[in-house]
């Protein structure tokens, strides 16, 4: 599944969605992460009530399934979740190589119910009633 993270500095997630100079997005499996893109956005990007500075950062992300934030607006939140990204905040800055870890360490598992909807972005839905009922 793609996951992509606002960042300043390309190493942590450490930017509000709408002010973010970049976006990396990676893809993670239950083996690790690969590393697809960086998008760097200019102009001016600081807290100012323009959503349209949203529209583009959208756009790229739009295939992403989860998006980490140091802190997203209700309008961004609801725009992103529109396009059933799931936004993830994170209280203080984070090592993006630490969050693709613990994310990966998770998919090994057993992924709790919101991260297996996630995670069918994308995907046909093939449900199987028995085996829900069977594990249900």
């Amino acid at each position: 599944m793609k996951v992509a993270f606002a960042t300043q500095d390309l190493k942590r997630v450490d930017a509000h969605f709408g002010w973010a100079k970049n976006i990396v997005i990676y893809e993670v499996n239950p083996e690790g992460s690969e590393f697809l893109e960086a998008i760097q956005f200019d102009g001016d990007l600081q807290e100012d009530g323009n959503e349209d500075k949203l529209a583009p950062k959208i756009e790229m992300i739009k295939d992403c399934a989860i998006l980490y934030v140091a802190a997203i607006g209700g309008s961004g939140a609801a725009r992103v979740v529109a396009h059933k990204i799931h936004p993830i905040k994170v209280h203080q800055p984070e090592e993006i190589s630490d969050l693709l870890q613990k994310l990966s360490d998770v998919l090994k598992g057993t992924p709790p119910p919101w991260l297996r909807k996630v995670m069918m972005k994308g995907k046909q839905r093939d449900i199987d009633f028995e085996e829900e009922v069977e594990n249900g």
